[in-house]
């Protein structure tokens, strides 16, 4: 899939390319310092690696940087649903069997959105793996609080008609996501791969994948993953969190807080759910010097 110039220099990277054992394959950035403790960049639901475009090109120069579009999303394989069953567990077993044929043994996580239920349950049962944790409002753990405009989204036909057909989760997502307002070039990056009813499977999966039923497929996957987060008591884990987030609101980040006692938290008062759009230098203050000292 070719970018088009105006995305292109916003995201001036080779991509690279894995095969799943699954036979699926996903794209990759692999950029940076091959020296260093590399840091594995995770993106949620309706972005993908172009979101941390920013962070990549501030911060290869310190680390070897990994931004994977999960499997559906981004420059990635878009398998329909017969063929890739698109839910929490397999989206962390892909991100695990990246890592492994990369044959990287510890590393930093930044996790935005669905990035963190996906690697904190990837790495749920070695903990070891991990040095540092940085949660851009995100959430690993269960909750029933789920914004009206979401829970529509997920009813059957109708939601797949609006999410796929209308482009009705994406599309409002650039200026519903955001409180500074995107550029005109930033919001097509953000868009491009998600064009067709095809290309937006993932999207409307993502949203049916959210463990809100009783019954939920991946309900027993993330509160297994809640209850291990004690685990990671000892690595250090620091936020930055968009405090006018409608969906990841300061309830969760209160959650993190009583879960992790000694996070280190910088709220953002004037920024929503796309922090990095919001306020990526802010943002790059506290993380750059978290991750990669001072």
């Amino acid at each position: 899939m070719k970018l088009p110039y105006n995305i292109a220099e916003l995201y001036p990277f080779e991509p690279k390319r894995f095969k799943l054992s699954n036979d699926h394959s996903i794209s990759y950035l692999d950029e940076g310092n091959q020296e260093t403790t590399p840091t594995l960049f995770l993106h949620g639901n309706p972005t993908w690696s172009f979101f941390y475009r920013k962070a990549v090109l501030r911060f290869r120069d310190h680390s070897r940087c990994i931004v994977p579009d999960h499997l559906g999303c981004g420059l990635s394989d878009k398998p329909n649903s017969s063929k890739f069953p698109y839910r929490l567990e397999d989206h962390a077993e892909n991100i695990l069997e990246l890592v492994d044929s990369l044959k990287i043994e510890k590393l930093n996580l930044v996790m935005h959105d669905w990035g963190g239920a996906i690697g904190m349950s990837a790495f749920s049962k070695t903990p070891e793996r991990i040095n540092r944790i940085v949660l851009l409002n995100t959430a690993a753990f269960l909750s029933q609080d789920v914004p009206r405009r979401i829970l529509f989204c997920r009813i059957p036909i109708i939601g797949e008609i609006f999410v796929r057909g209308l482009n009705g989760f994406a599309w409002p997502a650039t200026w519903m996501a955001s409180m500074k307002g995107l550029n005109k070039d930033v919001k097509k990056g953000l868009l491009f791969p998600y064009q067709t009813w095809r290309n937006r499977i993932a999207i409307w999966n993502f949203v049916r994948d959210i463990p809100y039923e009783k019954n939920h497929v991946s309900r027993k996957t993330l509160a297994d993953t809640g209850k291990r987060l004690e685990a990671f008591s000892t690595t250090p884990v620091m936020t930055c969190w968009g405090m006018k987030d409608f969906c990841f609101h300061q309830g969760f980040l209160k959650r993190w807080e009583e879960i992790f006692p000694k996070i280190e938290t910088h709220r953002f008062n004037d920024c929503g759910h796309y922090i990095l759009e919001d306020d990526f230098e802010g943002v790059r203050s506290k993380i750059e010097p978290f991750l990669y000292g001072s």
